[in-house]
């Protein structure tokens, strides 16, 4: 029997739901259960806006590429932010309001973000007839070259200023942003009911370039649009958190391989369940298996990685 598109999302929430509850009640110290709680509670809001985030940014990324091995992370969008983050603080110091500034530095970062992102998409997803190794590579060129300068500069600037950054370059929900927390929150609901709003023309994209245009689409508009949407979704959950890598290739696999569809109506809510529950999963594995003493990004990089090597593996068998 064959279980509708429906009834696998319905499932999928209602795991995502049983996963956080046991999240929250795995490790309860009855002593000091208000504060395990609260604690627990805040990180839980925070992995429901990240993995919310990540998923949307990737299903659009995919849309818009129409490749499914590519990810904003694997192309480097990332590391461009951490990048941005380190060089403000080289240039104008820790102490400068373009810093302390949360809000002031996170809106610099993400003016940043939307033109790196254009600026990507119209020099590299332009290109016609080129493999998707090629487009891998140029990523991994791009997240090597900013992971490298931002490197550099963390070895130049002085052991404060290193010390006031270095806590952005893992996803750690212990050291997250609160300040930043509503804002993300009210900015990922906006972001979300507009995706929601673009899905039609993301079936639309789905279908290639010319397709798109043939049917009424405004192709340039579009994409320019959804691609400021990534950068800005990139942005919400790296700001919150940190970067994680593999999560969203990881999500949105799965969620192609339980769903059986494009539609972008079962991919989209698929994927942000999948990274709740791969969120939850892994959060709750480093708090009481490995006691917090490693980094929510290091388990999920090395699940999603994995994951990438055997779709790489796959794709070339099926060529």
């Amino acid at each position: 029997m064959q279980i509708s598109a429906n009834k696998k999302i319905m499932i999928m929430l209602g795991v995502t739901v049983l996963i956080g509850a046991l999240y929250l009640v795995a490790g309860i110290d009855f002593e000091i259960f208000r504060y395990q709680l609260s604690s627990k509670l805040r990180k839980l809001v925070l992995m429901l806006i990240v993995g919310a985030a990540i998923g949307a940014s990737v299903v659009v990324f995919q849309a818009v590429t129409t490749n499914r091995l590519l990810t904003p992370s694997i192309m480097g969008l990332d590391a461009v932010y951490l990048f941005i983050k380190v060089l403000l603080v080289f240039a104008f110091g820790v102490q400068s309001f373009l810093v302390t500034n949360l809000y002031v530095n996170f809106f610099i970062t993400l003016i940043v973000m939307i033109i790196f992102s254009l600026l990507l998409f119209q020099g590299v997803f332009r290109i016609g007839n080129v493999s998707v190794y090629f487009i891998l590579l140029i990523g991994v060129i791009l997240g090597t070259f900013f992971r490298s300068i931002t490197s550099f500069l963390e070895l130049i600037i002085n052991p404060e200023d290193f010390l006031a950054v270095q806590s952005s370059m893992f996803a750690n929900f212990d050291a997250s942003n609160e300040k930043l927390v509503t804002v993300s929150g009210i900015l990922l609901i906006i972001l979300i009911i507009i995706v929601v709003m673009l899905i039609p023309y993301l079936d639309v994209l789905l279908l290639g370039r010319s397709q798109a245009i043939n049917l009424g689409v405004s192709y340039e508009t579009m994409t320019r649009i959804l691609m400021i949407l990534v950068a800005v979704l990139v942005s919400v959950s790296t700001a919150l958190v940190g970067p994680i890598t593999f999560l969203g290739l990881l999500t949105v696999n799965l969620a192609h391989e339980i769903m059986k569809t494009y539609e972008h109506k079962y991919i989209l809510p698929a994927t942000i369940c999948l990274s709740w529950i791969s969120l939850f999963l892994a959060q709750g594995i480093v708090e009481n298996l490995f006691e917090a003493t490693t980094q929510v990004s290091i388990i999920i990089d090395l699940v999603g990685g994995s994951y990438f090597i055997y779709l790489l593996i796959k794709r070339r068998n099926a060529n």
